[in-house]
């Protein structure tokens, strides 16, 4: 009796050692090779990875964040530019542009961002702002606006100087607000190109040195750095079920480790969740004085918000108006629907007329209207 009651709690030992060892754990808290790093969720504002995140560093080509962000606010992708022989020659990474040669503002985005093209950097600085130095200025206005305290711009390429400057949240914070520049999140998020001179007679192939792009899922961007000072700079982005979580190192030997061990805790600590039921909901509601006398409203747009791993769901409550009042136009708000968490509201949703209807004359007052309204 006394060997089977061994054997069974041995047995019992092993089962349970067996179950710890097959239960999935939560990403552990990254150790970096970076001397600065985080991890950001810019829907939160909030990093959720931090090593030195706010100590001033050289930051390399990932300058060219901020140089292509300041281009499209003050530029169209279209249009025609003439290389300056002033950009011509730029020391470090090149795309070769000739003096005089005619590029659209989009394909000098793509060599920029793809190839970080030190001499596409200048040549959009002095098409923007007439000089390096008028562009660097236009830089630091938009840090400013961004409230950055600790970042500084000197030129639009990253190439060394003193007064050349930022931080890790800082540089998450830049490629934040690039993200949702549509134009750059295309561009950060292609892998090759072929871009063309305006008379067709020059063309290059572009590919873009971010290798998390082609091994880390849900990355669509973002840039490479690299200077003897700075040492290997990092900005990455991942995106999943709409939650963007961005992913910074500066001067990190081993980059590409420390970002994939950034994101996978990242996306292990907070979720994406996809407000998708709002889509199915429809409602007819009364409309006063108009030619027809109800009117359908609808949720056209499914919102994403982000949530902590394994918080409790969403509880959605709708508001809607008791009635419209003609004339009512296609996409007018009449409505909303409103998710909750722990009685905090995290989303809400508009609900928007599907149709327009026009305002008829009569005799009634308006207060008669609404009296008929209520009555029914």
């Amino acid at each position: 009796m006394t060997r089977f009651l061994r054997l069974s709690f041995a047995a019992c030992l092993l089962s349970f050692l067996l179950s710890i060892l097959t239960i999935p754990s939560a990403a552990k808290y990254p150790s970096i090779s970076g001397e600065c790093g985080c991890a950001y969720i810019p829907a939160l504002d909030k990093m959720v990875y931090d090593k030195n995140a706010t100590r001033r560093h050289p930051m390399a080509s990932t300058t060219k964040i901020m140089t292509a962000l300041v281009a499209l606010e003050r530029t169209r992708p279209s249009d025609e530019v003439v290389v300056s022989p002033k950009a011509v020659g730029i020391e470090g990474s090149s795309i070769y542009l000739k003096a005089g040669e005619h590029q659209t503002m989009e394909n000098l985005l793509y060599a920029l961002l793809l190839e970080s093209a030190n001499d596409a950097a200048a040549a959009i600085a002095i098409h923007t702002a007439g000089s390096i130095e008028a562009f660097a200025d236009m830089m630091n206005t938009h840090a400013a606006e961004l409230e950055l305290a600790d970042t500084h711009f000197t030129n639009p390429h990253g190439l060394s100087d003193e007064q050349h400057y930022t931080t890790a949240l800082d540089l998450a914070r830049i490629a934040a607000a690039a993200m949702e520049n549509e134009t750059f999140y295309k561009i950060v998020s292609t892998k090759q190109k072929t871009i063309t001179s305006s008379d067709g007679t020059i063309s290059r192939s572009l590919s873009n040195h971010n290798r998390l792009l082609r091994s880390y899922a849900d990355c669509v961007g973002v840039k490479t750095g690299f200077t003897k000072k700075s040492g290997r700079c990092l900005v990455s982005a991942a995106e999943r079920n709409g939650m963007l979580l961005i992913a910074v190192t500066l001067d990190a030997p081993d980059d590409w480790h420390d970002h994939v061990a950034m994101l996978d805790y990242g996306f292990s600590q907070y979720e994406g969740r996809v407000l998708s039921d709002c889509l199915d909901l429809s409602f007819t509601m009364p409309v006063v004085g108009g030619t027809s006398s109800e009117i359908t409203v609808s949720a056209r747009s499914a919102p994403a918000v982000v949530v902590e791993q394994g918080s409790p769901a969403l509880t959605m409550s709708v508001e809607l108006n008791r009635f419209a009042v003609a004339p009512v136009r296609r996409g007018d708000v009449l409505g909303l629907v409103r998710y909750t968490q722990n009685e905090k509201t995290v989303a809400t949703v508009p609900l928007l007329a599907d149709h327009s209807i026009e305002k008829i004359q009569t005799n009634e007052t308006l207060w008669d209207k609404i009296k008929n309204i209520w009555n029914k």
